[in-house]
C-alpha cells in the first residue's frame, strides 16, 4: 500500500493494480481483430466476445456482427466463439451449417470443460457453482448436461440430488467471488461430507487478483468506482467485494460520464478499479474526470504483477504475440 500523504485538499485516488484486461480477454479480442485482418469483414461472433460495451461497440464499427445463436450466421461464414466458451452442441450445430469456426474460449474456461468431461467419464455427479443464465455456465454444463447440476443460490444447495454421495465433485464458473464460492462449497459439504474438490482452483487468477487488490484498499475508501459492464460477472463481484471489505459506497459504471456527482459528496478517498474485460482507456478517462473535480493525487496500490499470456488460436498464429488494440 502506498504511504504517500493525501494532497492538501484531502482528496486522493487509490488505483488498483492489477485491474482491467486479463490474458484470456486480451487473447479473445486479438482473435477477433486478427480474424478481421486475415479474412476481412464481416466476421460473426456468437454472443459478446467479452462482456464489455465499449469493446463490443468498437469491434462492431470495424465490421464484426454479433449474433445470439449460431443459426443466425449465414452458411459457410466465419464465426468466432466468445471467451466464455460454448457447449459441444454449439460446435455440432456450426459443423452442420458448414461454418468456419475460430474458438476464442479462454484457456482457463477450457480447463473447467475438461474437468467436467473427466468427472462425467468417472460417473461423478458434478455440482457447478455459478450464475444461472451466464454464458460460461451454459457452455460448461453443456459438456455433460445429464451429470451437471447448477448451484447458484443457498436454496439451490437444498435442491441438489445425487446418486452416490461418495462420488460428487464441485466445480465453478471462473469469474465468481472467491468468498461467495467457498461459502457455497461449505454449504454443500454440510450436505455431502465426501464432496470432492476440483483438481485445481477453477476461479481464474485474474478474478482472484482483482478481488484481492480491491480488498486491500477498500477499508480506506469512502467510495469505490468499478469500471465494467452490468453483464460482466467479475466486474459486479468487485463492487460486492469492495462493500464487504469496508468501502462506504461502491458503484459499477461503463463510462466516466456515468459518474453521479451525488456519490462524491463528503468523499475524500476514492478507490478505482476495473473488471477483467475492461480496456484501460476507460479507467484513464475516469481518472481525468475525477482530476477535474479535485482528485488529482493518484496512488497505485499494487498487489500482484501479472505476466501470463495465452497463445492465439492456431488458425491465427503468425509467430508474433499481438496485444489488443482496443485498450
Amino acid at each position: 500500500m502506498s504511504t504517500a500523504s493525501p494532497t492538501s485538499n484531502g482528496k486522493r485516488v487509490l488505483l488498483a493494480k492489477p485491474r482491467g484486461y486479463c490474458a484470456g480477454v486480451d487473447r479473445a479480442v486479438v482473435t477477433v481483430e486478427k480474424a478481421l485482418e486475415k479474412y476481412g469483414p464481416p466476421v460473426y461472433v456468437r454472443k459478446e466476445i467479452v462482456h464489455n460495451k465499449y469493446v463490443v461497440d468498437t469491434l462492431r464499427k470495424r465490421g464484426v456482427i454479433f449474433v445470439d445463436e449460431t443459426s443466425e450466421v449465414p452458411e459457410g461464414s466465419l464465426v468466432v466463439f466468445s471467451a466464455h466458451g460454448v457447449s459441444p452442441a454449439v460446435h455440432a450445430e456450426a459443423e452442420e451449417r458448414n461454418l468456419r469456426t475460430i474458438d476464442a474460449t479462454c484457456p482457463l474456461v477450457t480447463k473447467v470443460h475438461k474437468e467436467v468431461n473427466r468427472f462425467a467419464r468417472d460417473d461423478y455427479d458434478i455440482l457447478l457453482i455459478g450464475h444461472e443464465g451466464h454464458e460460461e455456465v451454459e457452455g460448461t454444463a453443456g459438456e455433460a448436461p445429464d451429470r451437471v447440476q447448477l448451484v447458484d443460490t443457498p436454496e439451490d444447495v437444498d435442491k441438489v440430488t445425487v446418486r452416490d454421495p461418495s462420488k460428487v465433485v464441485w466445480l465453478s464458473q471462473t469469474t465468481l467471488s472467491v468468498d461467495e464460492t467457498m461459502e457455497r462449497v461449505n454449504q454443500l459439504k454440510e450436505r455431502f461430507p465426501e464432496l470432492a474438490d476440483p483438481p485445481s482452483d477453477d476461479i481464474c487468477y485474474a478474478t482472484s487478483n482483482r478481488q484481492f487488490a480491491v480488498k486491500t484498499m477498500a477499508a480506506e475508501c469512502d467510495l469505490v468506482l468499478v469500471v465494467g459492464s452490468q453483464n460482466s460477472s467479475n466486474s459486479k463481484r468487485l463492487v460486492e467485494v469492495a462493500l464487504q471489505a469496508g468501502a462506504r459506497d461502491a458503484h459499477l459504471i461503463d463510462y466516466a460520464h456515468e459518474l453521479d456527482e451525488k456519490w462524491l459528496e463528503g468523499v475524500e478517498t476514492i478507490g478505482v478499479t476495473s473488471g477483467a474485460s475492461v480496456p484501460d482507456v476507460l479507467v484513464m478517462e475516469l481518472l481525468e474526470k475525477l482530476a477535474e473535480r479535485g482528485w488529482e493525487d493518484v496512488q497505485e496500490v499494487t498487489t500482484a504483477n501479472e505476466k501470463i499470456t495465452f497463445a492465439l488460436p492456431r488458425e491465427l498464429r503468425d509467430g508474433g504475440r499481438a496485444r489488443s488494440s482496443v485498450r
